[in-house]
């Protein structure tokens, strides 16, 4: 994958990111009783269990720390860098997505359906940025070694 995909994933990760963690962050009690958007879905936070505001903020700032890492690694434009964050995203994405889906009882049916491919965007996105780059070998270019001495005399 080239460096514009893997940025334009970045960015996309970044802006849900923002806005979940931005929202629960701030305003906790309305992201509680709201999420994802209102009038639209119903809350599916929520539906969930009672509020909870230390355990909102701390879900918010998660998301905003990931949002943080992504936009140093779109900014840097290097592989390693998104491969770490993609890595990132699986950790947190996997389990938050699988508690979900045994727990959709309660939901109404559009937000039943709603929920888990909301959640698994995120999961999906990853994906890609965790598969290491191509990489073009041009035919003057030297094989890689182990040996740091044999790169050096290659310069």
């Amino acid at each position: 994958m080239n460096t514009n995909w893997r940025r334009t994933i970045l960015w996309a990760l970044n802006a849900l990111g923002a806005y979940v963690g931005a929202w629960a962050l701030v305003a906790p009690r309305s992201f509680t009783d709201a999420f994802p958007a209102p009038g639209l879905f119903g809350a599916w936070v929520g539906a969930d269990g009672p509020y909870n505001e230390h355990l909102v903020r701390d879900v918010g700032a998660l998301y905003l720390g990931l949002v943080a890492a992504g936009v140093v690694a779109a900014l840097m434009r290097r592989a390693d860098a998104s491969v770490a964050v993609g890595a990132a995203w699986l950790v947190f994405s996997i389990p938050h997505l699988v508690y979900h889906l045994g727990h959709l009882h309660g939901l109404a049916p559009i937000d039943a359906i709603a929920q888990p491919i909301a959640l698994a965007s995120t999961l999906v996105l990853a994906v890609p940025l965790c598969l290491p780059p191509r990489r073009a070998v041009a035919a003057s270019e030297p094989a890689l070694t182990t040996d740091r001495t044999e790169r050096e005399d290659h310069r």
